[in-house]
């Protein structure tokens, strides 16, 4: 799994880099909180996800680390697509999370499904928000999952 920043500097270790990170970011004084989300995009018969982790600094902006792949489509549902993008912010938080909770980082997940049934996205919903909030974790779904459907979205 390769991560990067979004000037497109590499790292090494998320989880060593998250937790310098934290240490720096709470030493220039700042209050954290991290958002988790992933988005993809289906382009001919792959379908290319990008999952990001986001450092909000209160009222002082924010930064993101990024980390893309690829997948073969195979007939993958839409449904399937959002499942996969939420699992996969899962695992990352999930592998973070004695980080976050060593510092008292709030730590939430961001899932791209819209909460307007109207919307194809919906019929994941309650899959991806159980899941979510079984694992322990905070859930926001549109229009307030910001990590997926906008910092994701612009780097998949």
């Amino acid at each position: 799994m390769k991560w990067r920043r979004l000037n497109g500097d590499p790292i090494d270790t998320i989880k060593t880099k998250v937790e310098e990170t934290i240490i720096k970011e709470i030493a220039d004084g700042h209050k954290l909180k991290v958002c988790i989300g992933t988005d993809s995009q289906v382009k001919g018969s792959i379908v290319e996800f990008a999952c990001v982790i986001v450092f909000l600094r209160e009222k002082k902006g924010g930064f993101m680390y990024i980390n893309n792949y690829r997948m073969e489509k195979n007939d993958m549902s839409l449904k399937r697509r959002m499942i996969l993008e939420v699992s996969r912010s899962v695992e990352v938080a999930y592998s973070l999370c004695d980080v976050f909770d060593r510092y008292d980082v709030e730590l939430e997940i961001h899932a791209d499904i819209n909460t307007d049934p109207y919307f194809a996205s919906n019929k994941a919903l309650k899959e991806a928000m159980g899941y979510i909030l079984g694992m322990g974790f905070v859930f926001k779904a549109k229009p307030d999952a910001f990590a997926s459907s906008s910092c994701a979205d612009k780097v998949v």
